[in-house]
Order: C-alpha cells, then sequence, then structure tokens
C-alpha cells in the first residue's frame, strides 16, 4: 500500500513516471521476505537503513514495545515446563521473533555500510537476549521448585 501511494504522490506532484516507478520498486523491496529482494543500490539502501533500525539495543527495544502493544508475552512455557528460547515457537512471543526474524537479520544486509553498522549493534542484541533467557528460565525454574515443595 505504501508503494502505491508514494507512487501516485509523486505522479500527482508532476515527478517522471520512470522516477516514481523506481520509488515504487524501492519500497516495495524493502521488507523482509525472500522472494521480492531489492535489485537497484537505492532499494538496497533502503532496505539496509529499514534492517538497522530493528539491530542492537533499538531494535531489542522496538521489538519489546510492539509485543507490548498487541499484548504478547515475552516467551512460551514447554509441555515439560521450561521456558522455551523461541526457537521453532509457532505461537507468537519476544523470544521466538528474536529466533525468527532478528538473530539471523545480521547476514541479511546488501551493503558493505549497513553490514558494519549492524556488526557494530550486534553484540547487544545477543547479549540482551541471553540474559533475558537466563534470568526467565531461572526465575520460572525458582518457580516450579517452590511449587513442587508446596504441593508435596
Amino acid at each position: 500500500m505504501g508503494a502505491d501511494k508514494a507512487y501516485r504522490f509523486l505522479i500527482e506532484h508532476d515527478f517522471p513516471e520512470n522516477f516514481a516507478a523506481h520509488v515504487r520498486e524501492c519500497i516495495l523491496t524493502h521488507r523482509y521476505r525472500r522472494g521480492n529482494q531489492p535489485g537497484t543500490i537505492e532499494a538496497k539502501i533502503l532496505f539496509d537503513a529499514d534492517k538497522v533500525d530493528v539491530t542492537g539495543a533499538v531494535g531489542i527495544a522496538r521489538t519489546l514495545v510492539y509485543k507490548g502493544q498487541v499484548a504478547e508475552p515475552l516467551y512460551t512455557v514447554l509441555p515439560d515446563g521450561q521456558v522455551s528460547d523461541g526457537t521453532g515457537d509457532a505461537p507468537p512471543s519476544f523470544f521466538q521473533e528474536y529466533k525468527y526474524k532478528l538473530e539471523g537479520l545480521y547476514d541479511k544486509f546488501y551493503t558493505k555500510r549497513g553490514a558494519e553498522i549492524a556488526g557494530q549493534r550486534r553484540q547487544a542484541a545477543v547479549d540482551f537476549y541471553n540474559g533475558m533467557l537466563r534470568e526467565v528460565s531461572g526465575t520460572c525454574e525458582n518457580g516450579n521448585e517452590l511449587l513442587r515443595e508446596v504441593l508435596d
């Protein structure tokens, strides 16, 4: 929808049709999809700029804010009572989003500069995820032990 809006706006404001079509194509390919990859340098820059925005600590913060807005949990609990790290989870959670999208994002950049910026931010995201997983898992395990003591 955004790509078409941009195209119409540019046409209505007397930009050349080929320029408007190019902008539309850049917008269409900036999303994280395998079948619609950016082909021009402008599209690659837009793609990378969009993805850099979800890397590192800022990317983690944005993801957590979004998960809160849509009332999705930080994690899910496996049938054995352990906290899932998000790998292969179907239900949405912060850990699932990290494993599905954020963790692998760092190898998907098209430009050298985009990859450099993302690389500088990567460890902050890894450290946060690992720390959160450790804390949540420890709290869950402790709570399960206390519950067993009460129930025994």
